[in-house]
């Protein structure tokens, strides 16, 4: 009897598996791997944008400064800081000039200052002539090399910093 019943239930599990309708696994679709561009591979550069695909779309804002502007803030004071030895000291430089910072091998060139940094879609300007949001464009380069380009901002420093492994640079603020 034991034989029956093991029998029988051996063939129960059987026909219930059997039964029991087979997924068919469809294949994966080969699609070929497309090499990126080589415009789509280089580092995007001041004033591009990432696109939601991926790739670069390069953008130039163009930097409206207003005479009034120009003629009231003439000059910067820039906080540079040796982050090994941890010293502090202030430089201030004329806008619109080149000058070494302290006894580093870095190169300040100034640009444009704004007193109220405003970005558009398709420009960057000033909102007002007073220091609601300060931006002081710059270059920095080391041993002629350009190493930094962008904006530094006296309210919000870690927006877009200057970075480099010995020194640190900061806006303090914009004199008349």
């Amino acid at each position: 009897m034991r034989f029956a019943l093991t029998l029988l239930f051996s063939l129960l599990v059987l026909f219930v598996l059997g039964c029991q309708k087979k997924e068919e696994k469809q294949p994966i679709p080969q699609v070929p791997i497309q090499q990126p561009s080589q415009a789509e591979t280089q580092k995007p550069s001041e004033g591009s944008m990432m696109n939601p695909h991926g790739t670069v779309k390069r953008t130039e804002k163009k930097v409206e400064v207003p005479e009034s502007v120009k003629k009231k803030w003439t000059k910067a004071v820039i906080i540079i800081e040796d982050k090994k030895s941890g010293k502090k000291s202030e430089q201030t430089v004329n806008i619109g000039s080149e000058v070494a910072l302290g006894d580093s091998k870095l190169t300040l060139r100034t640009a444009e200052f704004l007193p109220d940094f405003r970005m558009t879609e398709n420009s960057i300007t000033t909102a007002s002539a007073e220091l609601n949001n300060p931006a002081l464009r710059v270059e920095i380069t080391e041993n002629g090399k350009s190493i930094f380009k962008g904006w530094l901002y006296s309210k919000f420093p870690d927006v877009h910093p200057f970075e480099h492994e010995r020194y640190s640079l900061r806006l303090k603020q914009a004199i008349p």
